[in-house]
């Protein structure tokens, strides 16, 4: 379906609501969670990447061959003592190698593998939908950007290009990078990456556990449950920091990989790791490809027994260091920083004055009357024969010792005439004014990272600072460009990359993580930046105007001119304005001297004492050169750089009029001289000043949650499952070693031993333990026994274990319920750590009435090991129910949805809670499920500032009492879609998700066929 290339905006409302469409940009057609097994997903074998465990050798001479003898000298050490120059040549041979980094298990692991996994899209999520559901609006489908693919090509996957979202994915980010990169040729198309991994090994520290709760300890109640979690952590930090550096090199090649050649990684680390960190950058990127490190303030200094720290540092590394992409960014000039050297000001009349401290402190550039500047160097250590001359100036003879002027004698006379030669000391500089560029280039010590505009109150225990990340992406990227960020968190990058229209793509093992950042961005309100090459002057009028809204045009930004010594003194236009000007400052120069003759020795006198009173009791310091230009007069003439830029009240009247007559004159040709200076300069764009367009309110564009398809357990599998911490490493305890599975078969061995242990626990807080249970040899049916329920009846069971780092899936039920219909089982048990909401919706379908299906939690402390200091034993497997919501029509045709609570699944107590209504994390609705994807159209947090921006925004313009309710219980009515089913997703406090479908009445399903 063709998306609209602008957006057109009527002058009758107040604000417009838009958001930003990359209309070129395209994606592939990934699986939709609910359509899955319809299609098939092509297989890509793992990809291996090998890497040398030194650094790359470097070419060198060797003259003396010692390099050579190496071989034979080891040798001989063997049997007999070297010689003295023997043992020289040795050392001089080690001496030349170059250094790396080592650490334990580097040498003996030349490789890595990685399965690029197919990913699968869970949620469309579009902030104007929602906007257009309370408008009482209707909502279309290209609302979500999701292109409307016949059934054929639907389920072709990863075949068809369709439009452009943005992306949020659950998941390993090793696995979802080379997905990108393989799957969806990503490779060499994201021009920059942000990567803030975990800065120490404490657990807790670096995951939050739940939505709302921040103040995370060390403590078992606190450590996260979520199984993707775990296993990242273990991957990180098994043997401590070894394992830490062979985690973050892996993904620093997988990075390199996916890198365009003009583009940017930046890695956020403290100076714990920094050292190690930047050797590890320096392998895998190359040492000539390092731009730069970055250090700036973190909002709090962190405690130590030694010097506080204050700061962090981000490494800057590209991929092409000669290719990079580099958008220069500025600060506006502050005189009263200590580091400036703005300390001089030319007022209107000529005069320049030195500033003092305390005048600096208090100096404001935009609102003073002079104009700041600077004394600054004007030669050079190269140039010519016509650059090494001496160079007339009021008098006096300047040679550029040493060195060479930065111009020609003719260019040395323009700067004079333009007033922009200045005299300090013995030498003669250029006179660079604050206005001629108004502002200095971002250098690398950033210390107002800590506050500002962008600093906001944070949502999530390890939140990147805003603005930090916005520096990055505007010194390294365009609008439309691809940023990707490995380590999502509170999604800050995502947020900030929606800011300045750029694509993003974001990772994290964390669903607490991105059910925060979903939020943030959905609720999140950015300016409208207007865009290049739309409608001439396009501003909210009398008729509907259209804006671009594709940013990758560019913006328009506000510029600054940057006049240089070169654009003044070889600009030749300035000549003839000089020579026009010149007789009408000589006539009234000599009409100056002249009424100079009218001062009496009487006046004379009192200018003198005038003058020395001020020295005597202010100091000889205190007087400025205005006020001997004004009380200490020459006997005969005045020339023209001795003119006084005031009269003094004592002065004769003639004198004063002819005084004021020439600092006119002076004036008008200075004046001149300055607009066609800065009429020509060049200009300078400030990227990060994008020009506004009033009454629009810019909210996210689409974007979609996505989650890693996880492999199948198997009995014939070999693959690793799980790592196995190093003994003795305090980061795990005892004994952790011994209790992990090492592969599938040990996985699900381990699974059913402890099913026929403990049974399954209802919510009724029943207890059916099973008669029988064994292992079945099937692909998807792990277990086969039975059970005996609470009337007597015995019925055959069969169960399902989902992956031990991941949810059950959609796949994986609709693989096993005709298995186990066609064996005859009458109950199917489907065990998991978490499940993904197409499994759920599948299972409430009730596709196969033969076969009653139950969901049961898996205790997610079995998986954690010796991360916990005691390991339950029962309790283990339990079943939860869907949330409990009430259908109700409301006349008209249309419906509501009541949401009144959901059991929420307690991981540290192993229970099952019924919970109300506000006490979930937060609820959505989509009015017309298609069973593919959960295209959210309504959406309900019950924290009631999280619409607050948006509600502000759009103040007046849309009902107050229709936003209010995105923060209740009861939904907003809505009418019958197409396929006649609304789906309702609750969200827990632990980023779990639990799904039901309603059937409205009046129709039956819509499914598309082959």
């Amino acid at each position: 379906m063709a998306r609209k290339k602008s957006a057109k905006v009527s002058a009758n409302a107040e604000t417009a609501v838009l958001d930003y469409r990359h209309d070129e940009a395209k994606r592939k057609n990934i699986p939709p969670a609910g359509l899955a097994a319809q299609g098939k997903v092509r297989e890509t074998p793992k990809i291996r990447y090998a890497y040398d465990p030194h650094l790359p050798p470097v070419l060198r001479f060797d003259p003396a061959c010692g390099a050579d003898r190496l071989p034979e000298l080891l040798e001989t050490a063997r049997s007999r003592p070297l010689t003295a120059e023997e043992t020289q040549l040795l050392a001089n041979a080690l001496r030349n190698r170059e250094p790396w980094l080592e650490w334990s298990g580097k040498r003996e692991k030349k490789s890595f593998e990685v399965d690029p996994v197919a990913l699968h899209i869970h949620e469309r999520i579009s902030a104007q939908a929602i906007l257009k559901v309370i408008a009482r609006q209707d909502v279309q489908r290209d609302l979500f950007a999701d292109t409307q693919l016949e059934y054929q090509k639907a389920v072709q996957f990863y075949q068809h290009d369709v439009d452009w979202s943005n992306r949020m994915i659950l998941g390993d980010s090793l696995q979802v990078m080379a997905s990108l990169a393989r799957r969806e040729d990503l490779a060499g198309k994201i021009q920059m990456i942000y990567m803030d991994p975990p800065y120490g090994i404490k657990f807790a520290s670096n995951f939050q556990p739940e939505i709302g709760k921040r103040d995370v300890k060390d403590k078992e109640s606190d450590l996260t449950r979520e199984p993707e979690m775990v296993k990242a952590y273990r991957d990180t930090w098994t043997l401590g920091v070894h394992s830490y550096l062979a985690y973050l090199r892996d993904r620093l090649i997988l990075s390199k990989e996916l890198l365009a050649d003009t583009g940017s990684i930046f890695v956020q680390i403290s100076d714990e790791n920094l050292h190690r960190v930047k050797c590890l950058m320096d392998e895998v990127f190359g040492i000539n490809n390092l731009c730069g490190q970055i250090h700036f303030k973190s909002t709090t200094s962190q405690t130590s027994e030694l010097l506080a720290s204050v700061g962090d540092y981000l490494l800057w590394y590209s991929k092409n260091r000669s290719l990079v992409k580099y958008r220069q960014l500025y600060m506006d000039k502050n005189v009263s920083d200590p580091t400036a050297v703005m300390k001089y000001v030319e007022y209107a009349s000529g005069h320049r004055h030195t500033l003092n401290s305390e005048e600096r402190e208090t100096y404001n550039l935009s609102q003073s009357e002079g104009n700041l500047f600077v004394l600054d160097n004007l030669t050079s250590q190269s140039g010519g024969t016509t650059t090494q001359v001496s160079v007339q100036f009021n008098d006096r003879e300047f040679l550029p010792c040493p060195g060479f002027w930065k111009t020609n004698v003719d260019g040395m006379r323009r700067l004079g005439i333009s007033n922009r030669l200045g005299i300090s000391g013995n030498t003669l500089r250029f006179v660079r004014f604050a206005e001629d560029f108004p502002v200095t280039p971002t250098n690398s010590w950033w210390l107002d990272t800590s506050t500002g505009s962008f600093t906001e109150a944070k949502v999530y225990v390890v939140q990147t600072n805003a603005k930090l990340i916005s520096r990055c992406l505007l010194m390294t990227t365009d609008p439309g460009d691809l940023v990707l960020d490995p380590t999502c968190g509170s999604g800050t990058t995502a947020y900030v990359a929606e800011q300045w229209g750029r694509r993003w793509i974001t990772i994290d093992t964390s669903r607490v993580a991105l059910a925060l950042a979903r939020q943030r961005l959905l609720t999140a309100t950015y300016p409208f930046y207007r865009v290049k090459n739309e409608s001439p002057g396009a501003v909210i009028g009398e008729a509907e105007t259209e804006l671009a809204a594709d940013p990758r045009k560019g913006f328009i930004y506000k510029t600054v001119p940057h006049i240089t010594l070169k654009s003044i003194a070889q600009n030749v236009v300035l000549d003839p304005i000089v020579a026009r000007h010149e007789p009408i400052l000589e006539e009234k120069l000599n009409a100056l001297n002249t009424s100079l003759k009218t001062v009496t020795p009487e006046i004379r006198r009192k200018l003198t004492a005038k003058l020395a009173i001020k020295e005597r009791t202010e100091g000889k310091k205190s007087v400025t050169d205005a006020d001997r230009r004004r009380w200490s007069l020459p006997k005969l003439a005045w020339k023209p750089w001795e003119i006084p830029f005031d009269a003094d009240e004592d002065w004769p009247e003639v004198l004063s009029s002819a005084l004021v007559a020439y600092r006119e004159a002076w004036r008008t040709k200075m004046d001149e001289i300055n607009a066609y200076i800065a009429g020509n300069a060049e200009q300078e764009e400030l990227v990060d000043q994008p020009e506004v367009v009033r009454q629009v309110a810019r909210v996210s564009g689409p974007f979609t949650m996505e989650a890693v398809m996880p492999a199948e357990e198997s009995l014939t599998e070999e693959s690793p499952i799980g790592g196995s911490p190093k003994d003795g490493l305090d980061t795990f305890g005892d004994g952790g070693a011994t209790e992990e599975p090492v592969n599938a078969e040990a996985y699900l061995d381990k699974m059913l031993r402890l099913l026929r242990a403990d049974g399954v626990r209802f919510p009724n807080n029943k207890v059916l333990a099973f008669a029988r249970l064994e292992a079945c040899s099937s692909d998807y049916l792990h277990a086969e026994g039975e059970w005996t329920t609470e009337d007597g009846q015995t019925r055959s069971v069969a169960a399902s274990f989902g992956p031990q780092f991941g949810p059950v899936t959609a796949w994986q039920v609709e693989q096993a319920l005709p298995a186990a219909s066609r064996r005859g089982f009458q109950d199917l048990i489907f065990a998991g750590f978490s499940f993904d909401a197409a499994a759920q919706a599948i299972i409430q379908e009730d596709p196969n009435p033969k076969v009653r299906c139950h969901l049961a939690h898996i205790r997610p402390d079995v998986n954690m090991g010796a991360l916990l200091k005691e390991t339950p034993n029962s309790q283990l497997f339990t079943v939860f129910g869907s949330p409990r919501t009430r259908l109700k029509p409301v006349g008209e045709g249309e419906f509501i949805v009541e949401m009144e609570g959901v059991d929420i699944y307690n991981p540290v107590d192993n229970t099952l809670l019924p919970t109300n209504a506000d006490k979930v994390a937060a609820w959505f609705l989509d009015t017309d499920y298609d069973g593919r994807t959960f295209c959210i159209t309504q959406a309900f947090l019950p924290d009631k500032s999280a619409w607050g921006r948006i509600a502000r925004a759009l103040k007046g313009v849309i009902d107050e009492e229709r936003f209010a309710a995105l923060s209740g219980t009861v939904s907003l009515p809505f009418l019958a879609g197409l396929h006649r089913r609304v789906a309702v997703k609750v969200i827990d406090p632990r980023g779990n998700e639990v799904m039901r479908v309603h059937r409205l009445p009046g129709g039956g399903d819509v499914y598309e066929s082959a």
